[in-house]
């Protein structure tokens, strides 16, 4: 039999091989990683961790109604809180694991290698904790090696602004790259086995951590800026070059980031297959941003609704093993080959 060649499968091919019930089998046979969301900040002004008072858009039932595998959930500081960066941080950290405590049934804190394979083989959604801003580290290599202890396995390197590392996207008239303390970061990061995250990191630090690292990185959270001009977004050449180390792009759907005139289910399919043609499926992931804006795709309000991106691909006419790579196994490969 011909197949068409890889990525599409040809109008109709697949949905042939799979019947109208297959995107629903396909989903929940397939690894399936959301590499951000902001959950925690919602979550450490709650004075309850369950119910319906604690909802945001992610909760352990929406989880398990996406055939989410891995969750991977941000400390996020604003750098409004100057002086109390760490304090703020340590708490949405114990609110981290006081939330899996409750959810222990269904939730398996994960930060290396051991820990994600024994979330996968128990069949339990694998939390893993990340901190967005190294704001965080006031400086302190010190700081890095005790977050790593208490499970951070990830490190969005600066937010919008400017910190002690780097510059952010946002940070206008500078273009800062790496500093001389974010430099040393990197090269401690990937001693401790940590992943390195260059969401929101301006283009001259972005270059400066492709250059420095020997392992692949991530971003997280963000999309194509050659379908949506937001300087969050990554360029063409961001995309081959991170592609080129092995690194994975976490599609977002933050409204902004997808198409501000029409933010659609359709439209974040459309980053999707440009980031695939540009640098290779292998660099195509989801990083939802879940609960990090008020503003949603439509179709994609929460995480129960992932198995619409399969099936979305799904009527594009995508391979299964290529379907499965975006959801989740590329994520999975760079985890395996930085956590130790």
């Amino acid at each position: 039999m011909h197949l068409p060649p890889a990525g599409r499968a040809g109008k109709g091919f697949f949905f042939i091989l799979m019947g109208p019930e297959g995107i629903s089998r396909l989903h929940r046979a397939a690894p399936v990683v959301d590499a951000h969301c902001d959950t925690l900040s919602l979550l450490v002004h709650q004075t309850a961790l369950r119910g319906e008072e604690a909802a945001g858009q992610v909760t352990p039932e929406r989880l398990k109604q996406g055939g989410v595998n891995l969750q991977c959930f941000a400390v996020f500081v604003a750098p409004r809180h100057r002086g109390s960066y760490l304090r703020r941080a340590l708490e949405q950290i114990d609110t981290f694991y006081r939330f899996l405590s409750l959810y222990a049934g269904e939730l398996m804190p994960v930060c290396d290698r051991a820990s994600l394979e024994g979330a996968l083989v128990a069949g339990k959604i694998g939390a893993a904790l990340c901190v967005e801003g190294g704001h965080v580290l006031e400086g302190s290599l010190g700081v890095l090696r005790v977050l790593r202890r208490l499970g951070v396995s990830c490190l969005t390197l600066t937010w919008n602004g400017r910190n002690e590392l780097a510059d952010g996207v946002l940070e206008s008239g500078t273009g800062g790259g790496l500093t001389s303390f974010g430099r040393e970061v990197v090269r401690e990061m990937e001693r401790l086995g940590m992943v390195v995250d260059v969401a929101h990191l301006a283009p001259a630090g972005f270059w400066d951590v492709l250059r420095l690292s020997r392992l692949p990185v991530i971003a997280s959270h963000a999309n194509a800026r050659a379908l949506c001009d937001h300087p969050r977004n990554l360029t063409d050449e961001q995309v081959r070059a991170l592609a080129a180390k092995g690194g994975v792009i976490g599609v977002s759907f933050v409204p902004e980031f997808v198409d501000p005139e029409k933010p659609t289910l359709e439209r974040v399919v459309d980053h999707i297959e440009h980031l695939a043609a540009v640098g290779g499926v292998a660099c195509v992931g989801l990083g939802s941003d879940f609960d990090g804006t008020p503003q949603t795709v439509a179709g994609l309000e929460d995480p129960s609704c992932l198995p619409a991106i399969t099936g979305a691909l799904e009527r594009r006419g995508w391979r299964e093993e290529d379907i499965r790579k975006v959801l989740g196994q590329n994520f999975l490969r760079v985890f395996r080959d930085v956590w130790q």
